[in-house]
């Protein structure tokens, strides 16, 4: 992966930190025109696109990105995220377990192998990735949302419908 291609994407970095994801899919956009072969830019492309909930286009930009660089992780955790919103939770695990051939113990594999198995009614094998996720001190926010499926998983908690009715 080239230093100089993550440089010309700076300035659509920017723009996605700061939440201005058009302007930055507009900078991605003219970055690709001028350099195809430019992973990163497929990559934040990717990025934006998801910010969007636009997972088929995402895919698309994060697949492009896997092209030209096969073991991107972070275009492979973003298409195994893609997959599995799009419901290609088969797909969303070979890749989950494919970052895991490649980085043992990857925190965002684990997690997506984690939510793929807990969607699927898994819970055994969501119960494992989740509470390994855990092991690798995620951010507080990430944490509680993951406490709290596991909770689920372990009977301690009933999950309710939105009118109040145990699910």
């Amino acid at each position: 992966m080239s230093d100089e291609n993550y440089s010309a994407c700076e300035e659509a970095i920017e723009l996605l930190v700061t939440g201005e994801t058009e302007e930055a899919i507009g900078e991605l956009t003219a970055i690709i025109a001028r350099d195809p072969s430019n992973e990163h830019a497929y990559f934040f492309m990717g990025q934006a696109l998801y910010e969007q909930k636009e997972y088929e286009r995402a895919l698309a930009a994060y697949v492009k990105a896997l092209e030209i660089t096969p073991h991107y992780i972070g275009a492979m955790i973003g298409a195994g995220q893609c997959l599995r919103l799009l419901g290609e939770h088969d797909k969303a695990l070979r890749m989950g377990r494919q970052i895991l051939s490649i980085r043992k113990d990857d925190p965002d594999a684990l997690y997506l192998l984690g939510l793929v198995h807990y969607q699927r009614g898994e819970n055994a094998a969501a119960q494992k990735y989740l509470e390994a996720f855990l092991k690798t001190n995620p951010e507080i926010e990430i944490a509680l949302e993951v406490e709290g499926i596991l909770q689920v998983l372990r009977g301690d908690f009933t999950p309710m419908d939105e009118d109040g009715v145990e699910a």
